[in-house]
């Protein structure tokens, strides 16, 4: 298995396994598309994955709807998406992505959490080279597609790892953040049915650690899975 694979397999967020955050989650990614490129999922392609990956997280229609309308409505502040990047306790570097209409609200709760668990909050870009930020797409595998064969076609596109996940049954895709568009037209027009489209940060090295500091810094991650701003939550912990 490859660095990405493993990655994803030891760092699966606990807020995916509670309804409530991930329909949060997918509501506010949906507005932000919205936002950004239009309420036509037939001309917004990151709508249009984003609509999918709702079915298949069980997202009631209307929870759609809602997100949808929500970014064409005046009275709509539109949120803001800001990347946090510290230092936990025992060093380990972790980066929070959120999507928040109180920047002031969200940079409080997140500082905070980081100094009642002995962290720090560093500057913007100070974990870059830590991270390698990378495009996953989750598909449903076809009758006779050869994994091997598959990668050699979207080396191309700049894909650098694909992965068969036996527990979910899919195929994860690794691309570079910038091949995002051009491996979701591949694979539409190949016929593929993208369960999800994400980035990630995939962490460079890792950092070794004891269970009892394990215990400490879960404690820290839990507190900002369960913040309603936070997207996504990043770290190099082995």
């Amino acid at each position: 298995m490859g660095r990405a694979f493993e990655y994803r397999k030891a760092t699966k967020l606990k807020r995916w396994g509670n309804m409530a955050r991930v329909f949060t989650k997918l509501g506010k990614q949906i507005t932000i598309a919205v936002k950004e490129g239009g309420g036509d999922a037939d001309t917004n392609p990151r709508l249009r994955v984003l609509i999918q990956q709702s079915k298949k997280e069980n997202m009631p229609k209307e929870n759609v709807e809602r997100a949808i309308k929500k970014a064409t409505s005046k009275d709509f502040t539109d949120y803001k998406e800001m990347v946090y990047e510290g230092y936990g306790p025992f060093g380990i570097a972790i980066v929070v992505e959120t999507a928040t209409d109180n920047t002031n609200r969200t940079a409080a709760n997140v500082r905070s959490y980081f100094t009642k668990f002995g962290g720090s909050l560093g500057v913007t870009g100070s974990l870059q080279f830590l991270f390698d930020r990378k495009c996953v797409f989750k598909i449903t595998p076809k009758d006779g597609v050869d994994l091997e064969e598959l990668e050699l076609e979207l080396i191309d596109f700049g894909v650098d790892e694909i992965e068969f996940d036996e527990e979910e049954n899919v195929i994860l895709i690794y691309g570079e953040f910038q091949s995002y568009s051009v491996l979701q037209k591949y694979l539409e027009e190949n016929d593929y049915e993208i369960n999800s489209a994400e980035f990630e940060r995939i962490p460079t090295d890792y950092k070794e650690v004891t269970d009892e500091q394990r215990e400490t810094i879960d404690k820290l991650l839990e507190k900002f899975e369960e913040d309603e701003d936070v997207q996504n939550v990043f770290h190099n912990m082995k």
